[in-house]
């Protein structure tokens, strides 16, 4: 399984500290197997229950909102430079893992279909992506774009990599949900 989380998210592969990379796949694991999902199945869900019926999958929005994201720090670095301190390797690893307590937070209904399961309606999944990082011992600052990447995140200071994340998110989010209006 640590193979196929490395393909699929290859942006894994930047995070230039090898302890947060290896961190990021475990994670991965791990709530695959507490959620009782494979990456087959992962591949073939839409990435949120909000927006209706979408051809946006779920480990496309990951990958997707990575790529945003390290999109946006590489322009903020041309443009500023270290004016806009930002730390490249938390900034992909919370986007990788941002979404990582959804496999938690959903179950599979009737025919396979992703539902909100009894967990996910206690604890939505910045909560458990949260505990899962807590678990491996990634930095805080990782837990803190995980953490506050939601709604959740509202009524918090985000960091400077939780405000890049935050809005490569709701981007792909907001359109996500403009065309599940079609």
């Amino acid at each position: 399984m640590r193979e196929q989380i490395k393909q699929f998210f290859a942006e894994v592969e930047q995070i230039s500290d090898k302890a947060v990379r290896d961190k990021v796949i475990d994670v991965w694991v791990e709530s695959l197997t507490i959620g009782g999902w494979t990456i087959e199945e992962l591949k073939a869900i839409p990435f949120t229950l909000l927006a209706g019926d979408i051809d946006i999958r779920f480990l496309e929005h990951v990958s997707t909102c990575a790529q945003m994201s390290i999109a946006i720090y590489d322009v903020l670095k041309e443009a500023y430079g270290d004016r806009v301190p930002l730390n490249r390797d938390h900034l992909i690893a919370g986007s990788l893992l941002a979404d990582v307590g959804k496999p938690i937070e959903y179950v599979k209904g009737p025919g396979g279909k992703p539902i909100k399961g009894p967990r996910g309606d206690l604890l939505r999944h910045p909560f458990s992506g949260v505990g899962l990082c807590w678990k491996h011992g990634l930095p805080d600052e990782v837990m803190h774009i995980v953490a506050t990447h939601s709604k959740e995140g509202d009524h918090v200071q985000r960091t400077l990599e939780s405000i890049v994340f935050h809005h490569a998110d709701f981007v792909d989010f907001d359109i996500a949900c403009a065309m599940g209006k079609k």
